[in-house]
């Protein structure tokens, strides 16, 4: 008979983390994920050791959100059994709050269970909170809390942490954050060992772990207890590396820093893994079984799922060539990497900002009068309300900018200011209010807070929804507005997942406008998506854990590489749109996966010629781009890039 199988999911920081880390670490992090299993009427969770609970009975307190896995056809007591051979890999010394940790454990269950995994989201946060300056600075703080506990079962943070939390903005807060969550991950308070189950360890090991064990707590290794955790790794890697091992075997603890060293430097969310499989835990055996691993240590290649190679014994310069030679495989650099390109590699990626400041008492009292001025009002935010928040709360922040004590306010009356405006106001009496934003998102804190709106509730893409239309000024403030948004790589990230199309659609629109100021504007957006999406390329083509989330879109890359040809053929008249569209059509082109459907685009729309012309005489004004360094990128670009 099957049984339902959920998971669990709560947030060590207690919505500190979503709050706090794009201050603290420059990375939108919405929580710190805990993760237990909940099936067989109980709730099954590591931390110290293996802990059985009735479900919402923790100390974690009731569950922030559960996550329905389907069901399992395997019985109650073939689980025990399962979780009775694990006992010894997950004691309460091994426990690290990064690499080995509560949801090593759900996802290996969940293997076992339904085949499934943990979504991405809370699998790769370490990988995520990792790729941070801040969390690159505080990693050797949170190995030695860890390290300390290996013996004691204690958990021991240093006795001032101050030195390696000051790449945060804020040491103090951010050394008694980590603690509070080190302490929650770890605590055994009501979530109880309990001693009435044979297969839950007491939170001290039996018997000393391994070197090998202990080293396996620093690095990005993925473990594998059974076959269908392994399966579910091989499904969702392009490459995987498998090292299969044994508590008994020493050639392995000789070979295991190189493996461990590999995936530090090798592993990639959703693209690389790293799996060790100790073939005396749990159902490993099975998973070397089907192998044919008969030996120890073993590695295993594969690629799309299919066993690429196989090395036995100890060859760390071997091992080093296979994985180098796999990931060629798996990912082939991008044809682009291995042309000299000066001119575009000199193309600075800073976002091109709006960041002149209107006559504020102007733009306030201009909208004060359509308020006043509207026959009817609808919204959460009443007519004097929305004047309030204007008048004592948005225009003091923004005359406050750049002071030594600017206004220490919230920012939540803006969304209900801005929504009411849009319900209520045409889009020729919200241009002030746009401008207002553009501003305001000239500030990190206000970036910061604005991270956190997502979709309708992003006051962006509430402004953005006015459009149609709208009038050269809402246009031109829009355009204005929107590219200083992506000057934040948050912001612009969920802007291009949830708005795209709205806003290629307006920057399309306006790069074609009879307007050159409009025409500059949308220049100047067109060049910091790509810059973006150029930033995040070049990491993922540097094997960094943030460069993973790209969000490529084949046919956006169409799109925009057809519009920004057509514009730059269309511009007869002012160089500078001319040098921006061509560096956007630069980075767009330069790491782009779909370069064989540029290729073939470009060569279709004639770009080598119509990037020429505007080098000759009545291509852009009387005598063509006269600016060197235009001059230079435009050349490059059509003999470099262009067939």
């Amino acid at each position: 008979m099957s049984a339902p199988v959920k998971v669990y999911v709560y947030d060590l920081s207690k919505g500190l983390a979503g709050q706090l880390s794009l201050q603290l670490t420059g990375k939108q992090i919405d929580g710190v994920w805990h993760t237990s299993v909940v099936t067989f009427g109980k709730e099954i969770f590591y931390g110290p050791g293996i802990c059985e609970t009735e479900p919402g009975r923790s100390h974690h307190g009731s569950p922030l959100r559960v996550i329905d896995m389907g069901e399992t056809s395997i019985d109650e007591q073939t689980f025990d059994e399962y979780l009775s051979q694990i006992k010894d890999h997950y004691t309460a010394d091994k426990y690290h709050l990064l690499d080995f940790n509560c949801n090593s454990f759900t996802n290996d269950c969940l293997g076992f269970l339904t085949g499934g995994s943990l979504p991405s989201y809370i699998k790769d946060l370490p990988s995520d909170f990792l790729s941070t300056p801040f969390g690159a600075a505080l990693r050797p703080t949170i190995d030695a809390m860890f390290r300390g506990r290996a013996s004691t079962s204690v958990l021991t943070p240093p006795p001032d942490i101050r030195p390696t939390t000051t790449a945060s903005p804020n040491p103090a807060l951010a050394s008694s954050l980590l603690q509070a969550v080190a302490a929650g991950a770890t605590s055994s308070s009501s979530g109880t060992l309990s001693s009435s189950r044979n297969y839950l360890p007491t939170p001290a090991p039996t018997s000393p772990p391994t070197p090998a064990q202990s080293n396996t707590l620093t690095t990005p290794v993925h473990i594998a207890t059974n076959p269908s955790s392994f399966h579910n790794v091989l499904r969702t890697h392009r490459a995987v590396v498998a090292f299969f091992t044994s508590a008994t075997c020493a050639p392995c603890r000789m070979i295991e820093p190189v493996f461990e060293d590999l995936a530090r430097i090798k592993s990639r969310a959703n693209d690389v893994a790293f799996v060790k499989i100790d073939l005396s835990v749990g159902m490993s055996n099975a998973v070397g079984g089907e192998y044919g691993v008969r030996v120890t240590p073993t590695f295993l290649l594969f690629l799309d799922g299919n066993k690429t190679h196989e090395m036995k014994g100890v060859n760390a310069p071997e091992l080093r060539t296979q994985v180098d030679l796999l990931l060629y495989q798996a990912f082939p650099p991008h044809p682009h990497t291995t042309i000299s390109l000066p001119a575009i590699e000199a193309i600075s990626l800073n976002a091109i900002l709006f960041s002149q400041v209107p006559n504020l008492d102007a733009a306030l009292a201009k909208v004060t009068g359509f308020i006043d001025a509207a026959p009817s009002w609808c919204g959460s935010a009443t007519k004097e309300d929305t004047k309030q928040i204007l008048t004592k709360n948005i225009i003091p922040y923004l005359k406050g900018r750049g002071s030594s004590s600017p206004p220490n306010i919230s920012f939540e009356p803006w969304n209900d200011a801005t929504t009411s405006l849009a319900m209520n106001l045409s889009a020729g009496e919200l241009f002030p209010v746009a401008d207002m934003w553009r501003v305001a998102l000239l500030e990190p804190a206000v970036c910061g807070w604005s991270a956190t709106k997502l979709g309708p509730e992003s006051p962006i893409v509430v402004l953005l929804s006015k459009v149609e239309g709208a009038s050269r000024n809402y246009t031109l403030t829009l355009l204005r507005m929107i590219s200083n948004a992506f000057a934040n790589k948050v912001i612009a990230r969920e802007l291009l997942l949830s708005s795209r199309s709205s806003i290629t659609a307006v920057l399309v629109a306006a790069l074609l406008h009879d307007d050159a100021t409009v025409r500059m504007a949308a220049a100047s957006l067109a060049f910091n998506i790509v810059a973006h999406l150029q930033r995040l390329r070049v990491e993922k083509v540097q094997g960094n854990a943030e460069g993973d989330d790209v969000g490529e879109n084949e046919d956006w890359d169409v799109e925009m590489t057809s519009a920004l040809l057509e514009v730059i053929d269309r511009e007869k008249a002012n160089e500078e749109i001319v040098h921006r569209l061509t560096a956007s059509l630069a980075l767009l082109i330069r790491l782009s996966p779909s370069i064989e459907q540029l290729t073939s685009l470009l060569e279709v729309l004639q770009a080598q010629r119509i990037l020429k012309d505007k080098l000759e005489r009545g291509g852009c004004g009387d005598a063509g781009v006269v600016k060197k360094e235009a001059r230079k990128l435009i050349g490059e670009v059509a003999e470099k890039l262009c067939p």
